[in-house]
């Protein structure tokens, strides 16, 4: 947005804003969505947006991050069985924070955002009986292995890995660089 004209595009943060959005000329509309928003969000917002202008257009392929919309579906198969699920992540970090909202919409009694280890207040785990763990897109998997090992000085683990997706992207190198 900061690198177009005042004015050229409008930011719509949620389906009420969908709702009530006046576009200058609803005949000259395209939208594009932040990688790292809530799956089920934006397609709400997308869904009211098609619906208010049959004419707007969208990207040519999917803009929502892969690693986001798979972590969002894993924590929505784990959240309903979970007392609490902790995601790792940044406060920062968008994409963190949707997991931890979707967390709390998909069924877990609680959901917490921990940006690492010696962060975890852990009174919070008194009681808990099922846990789930996961982290931000862009949280080192090491961030997770040693809170699991951490975790496992202080309780008896049972641990599940639950795979939704299996993640096998790869990226080519620029050709200078390959």
């Amino acid at each position: 947005m900061g690198q177009l004209p005042a004015g050229a595009v409008t930011l719509i943060n949620d389906a009420d804003e969908a709702r009530s959005v006046q576009p200058a000329d609803p005949s000259m509309l395209a939208f594009i969505t932040q990688t790292t928003l809530s799956v089920d969000d934006t397609a709400e917002i997308v869904d009211i947006l098609r619906e208010r202008f049959p004419l707007i257009e969208g990207p040519k392929r999917e803009d929502i991050c892969y690693a986001t919309t798979n972590r969002q579906e894993a924590v929505k198969t784990i959240a309903p069985e979970c007392d609490l699920v902790i995601v790792i992540g940044s406060p920062n970090s968008s994409n963190s924070q949707r997991l931890r909202e979707v967390a709390e919409r998909s069924g877990a009694a609680r959901a917490l955002l921990v940006p690492r280890l010696d962060a975890l207040d852990w009174s919070v785990l008194d009681g808990v009986g099922t846990l789930g763990i996961t982290a931000g897109a862009s949280a080192p998997e090491a961030l997770v292995q040693e809170m699991l090992a951490e975790m496992a000085k202080r309780y008896t683990l049972c641990i599940e890995e639950r795979i939704v997706k299996e993640e096998n992207v790869t990226f080519r190198l620029p050709a200078p660089l390959g």
